[in-house]
């Protein structure tokens, strides 16, 4: 079954008109643009429309021939072409048979019974064919509308549901006016449908005792009932606007709903219409004074603009609510409102219109006729349309005028409740005005209260203009719902998705990949050990080990940095760590820890004790570290590891060879804590290669407390340990021996460290090359004496 299971859903549109090739009412207009909506929803849309004799002549010889087929209609078999043309973007199938459809007008004949029969039959089978025919269309939704194609679910039930092909379409019924159902003589349901045989079609379709309806079995085989607007949908199920279909519709409400039409926002756009006088927009309205001069102009009225002018394009019949504009007409125009109506209809109210143009010249006007351009017009020039009906479906003219900034002034039922939202004094919300009843007077009242607001209040008029005209009337907004309504009829199919959907798509990896690349400045704080070793000079101007030896665990990312410096001062004391780490670590912690909190400033309280010395110099590592994160270049990330060692090794050069000559006196007087002069030559160099490789071998400590800490137990080490041995020596020859040995220490950290490459290189993090340290190793090598920890 999944193998079976499409992934794209296919909806086959059926429809007895479809603008632009033909087009009578509402109808046209959602078939020539509901199935483009669906289309841009992510849907395959097939349309299938009559081939009138009417259509143009520029759309027939797009044409091309499909298939034909014969229908089966009763006791006849009617001939059937399918002709294409591809509109937009959507496939249109044109039926093609001259005997029904080649005619001077769609409809109104004594046989639009059996032609819309066959239109009905005719789709249902052309089904089979469109897989082999029309790039492997298979249809899911068999979408009908009004009674031309409402025997179709009928057809498709009773003759085609065992089909293989046909099992698994849903059929989708839509109501657009229930005032016409196509009811005929019984004698129709034998003779042209071949259903009088069937007992349950013949209950189902009977509507009187010698009548069939249509539109009454469409509602009670289809799989959805839809109406053109949520408002229209529960009245059609009271008495009063049910049209003798309210018990049906009240039986299968749970599968009824509405869903409002939309507009063509791109053929109704005034920024871009090229029918009226001056385009405008929202932002710029200046354009429509200009639109309504010239429309007062034209139909002779006064060109004033203090008065509003309100408008009526409509059919003159009851329904759309003449009765109400003719007893109040008298009131509206010598209250100073000025009236245009255009349209055609019964003879009374075309009639009466007539005379209120003779009456008030100059303030009504009237024109009998059909004139889209016109309308057009009207449509872009007026302030206000009247639209009373005494019920609507939907209604598109409501949304037109507003789209043009026209405000409208509907009463309150089906569509025109759902679109048009009435002003709100208080709060200066909505979109037009409106009434409740069906009654003049209340017509007129809603009238005056638009006009009182266009005299008194031009402000908060024209905040209602914008608000009408940035209204979302887009067929967008209807094919979303539909959409959602096919998917529950086929939940196996993957709801459609819109073709501009996929755009945003390549955003979130994007954000995404922005997000993951922040981290990458985290390294920032690694940049502070490399700060390190200007904080470290300050300390190795000392020539005591002790206070280098605390810079080594401060350098905790890179533990190479601060071997450079200690190669030189390790000289100086040669057996110092080697020797003595183990002896005195316990019992200078304390001491050393009170020392340094003292060492605040290591700067400036160079101090005569090494702990307190070495305490300085981490405070002022972290000190320098913290207050210039971002002074260090943050591109040595990936190597800063071995050119922070490289490049401090020149400074420590420079330091140690400058103290050796110009602080021998200090160096002499501290020369009491450290060993013999022989055993400094002997292990010098070996004590050297073993710091470093110490340093190297050490992970990078996990907090600064413990690298102070292990710092202050190895200073304290070297403190007491050579402390003891000193006193067994002479103080003249432990002076001289010093001297001589760091002259030897300058001598010999030059040539170790010219080896050192100084070219820049970025940051390594300790634990990627934890025991590499060429430039110490490199160090000519001595006899090793030394023990190594």
């Amino acid at each position: 079954m999944s193998d079976t299971t499409p992934s794209k859903l296919h909806v086959a549109f059926a429809s007895a008109e479809a603008a632009p090739f033909v087009k009578t009412g509402g109808l046209g207009d959602v078939a020539g643009s509901l199935p483009h909506a669906l289309k841009a929803a992510g849907a395959d849309v097939v349309v299938f429309v009559p081939k009138y004799d009417t259509i143009a002549q520029q759309y027939k010889d797009r044409m091309e021939h499909l298939c034909d087929f014969y229908v089966p209609l009763g006791w006849r078999n009617e001939y059937c072409g399918l002709e294409r043309l591809n509109h937009e973007g959507v496939d249109y199938l044109f039926v093609d048979n001259e005997r029904y459809f080649s005619r001077g007008y769609p409809y109104g004949f004594f046989d639009d019974g059996e032609r819309f029969a066959y239109f009905s039959k005719a789709i249902v089978e052309a089904l089979q064919y469109l897989p082999h025919t029309l790039d492997n269309f298979t249809c899911d939704v068999l979408h009908c509308n009004d009674w031309h194609t409402a025997m179709a679910p009928v057809f498709l039930r009773e003759f085609y549901q065992a089909l293989p092909l046909y099992q698994n379409v849903k059929t989708v019924f839509s109501i657009h006016n229930i005032a016409f159902q196509g009811q005929y003589s019984a004698k129709v349901l034998n003779d042209i449908l071949g259903l009088a045989h069937i007992p349950a079609a013949a209950f189902q379709l009977t509507c009187g005792p010698d009548a069939i309806n249509y539109m009454q079995g469409a509602l009670n085989y289809t799989d959805a009932i839809t109406t053109v607007s949520p408002t229209y949908a529960e009245e059609i199920k009271t008495p009063d606007f049910g049209e003798h279909l309210d018990g049906i519709l009240r039986r299968r409400a749970p599968i009824l709903q509405g869903i409002v039409n939309g507009i063509d926002t791109d053929g109704f756009d005034p920024a871009t219409d090229p029918r009226i006088a001056q385009n405008f927009t929202v932002e710029d309205r200046s354009g429509k004074a200009v639109c309504k001069a010239r429309l007062q102009e034209e139909l002779g009225l006064e060109v004033r603009d203090d008065r509003p002018l309100m408008v009526m394009v409509t059919r003159l019949t009851r329904q759309k609510g003449m009765d109400l504009v003719t007893y109040a007409l008298d009131r509206i125009l010598s209250g100073g409102v000025q009236v245009a109506v255009l349209g055609t209809g019964d003879t009374e109210y075309e009639n009466a219109l007539r005379y209120f143009e003779g009456k008030y010249p100059g303030t009504m006007a009237a024109r009998i006729q059909f004139d889209p351009a016109l309308s057009q017009r009207m449509y872009a020039g007026a302030d206000l349309f009247l639209m009373p009906s005494l019920f609507e479906p939907c209604g598109l003219s409501q949304m037109i005028a507003m789209r043009y900034g026209t405000l409208p002034i509907v009463r309150e039922t089906g569509g025109l409740k759902d679109t048009v939202i009435p002003y709100n004094c208080y709060t200066g919300e909505g979109t037009g005005f409106s009434f409740a009843h069906f009654n003049g007077d209340e017509m007129a009242d809603a009238v005056f209260r638009a006009a009182r607001l266009f005299w008194d209040d031009r402000a908060a008029f024209n905040g209602l203009v914008e608000n009408a005209m940035k209204a979302d009337f887009s067929w967008k907004r209807s094919a979303d719902a539909y959409i959602a309504l096919y998917h529950n009829l086929h939940p196996e199919i993957p709801m459609p998705q819109p073709k501009s959907e996929p755009e945003p798509t390549p955003e979130t990896p994007v954000e995404a990949a922005a997000e993951d690349a922040a981290p990458v400045e985290e390294p920032k704080a690694e940049e502070k050990p490399v700060e390190e070793p200007k904080a470290e000079e300050k300390p190795v101007e000392e020539p005591e080990v002790k206070a280098e030896v605390a810079s080594e665990p401060v350098a905790e990312p890179a533990d190479a940095q601060p071997v450079p410096e200690d190669a030189a001062p390790a000289k100086k004391a040669t057996a110092k760590k080697a020797a003595t780490k183990k002896t005195t670590a316990k019992k200078t912690v304390k001491k050393a820890e009170a020392e340094t909190e003292k060492a605040a400033a290591p700067a400036k309280k160079a101090p005569a004790k090494k702990t307190a010395a070495k305490t300085s110099a981490v405070k002022a590592d972290d000190a320098a570290a913290e207050k210039e994160p971002a002074k260090k270049a943050p591109a040595k990330k990936a190597a800063a590891k071995k050119t922070t060692a490289k490049k401090v090794e020149p400074a420590a050069e420079t330091t140690v060879a400058e103290e050796a000559t110009e602080k021998p006196a200090k160096t002499a007087k501290k020369a009491p804590s450290k060993k013999t002069v022989k055993e400094a030559e002997e292990a010098e160099e070996p004590v050297a290669e073993t710091a470093v490789e110490e340093t190297a071998e050490k992970p990078a400590p996990a907090k600064k407390p413990a690298a102070e800490k292990a710092a202050a137990k190895s200073t304290a080490k070297d403190t007491e340990a050579p402390a003891a041995k000193s006193a067994e020596k002479k103080t003249a020859a432990k002076k001289a021996s010093v001297q001589k040995t760091l002259d030897l220490d300058a001598a010999t950290v030059v040539p170790a460290k010219e080896e050192a490459p100084k070219a820049d290189e970025a940051y390594v993090p300790a634990h990627a090359k934890p025991k590499d340290a060429p430039t110490v190793k490199a160090v000519p090598k001595v006899t090793r004496k030394g023990k190594r920890k």
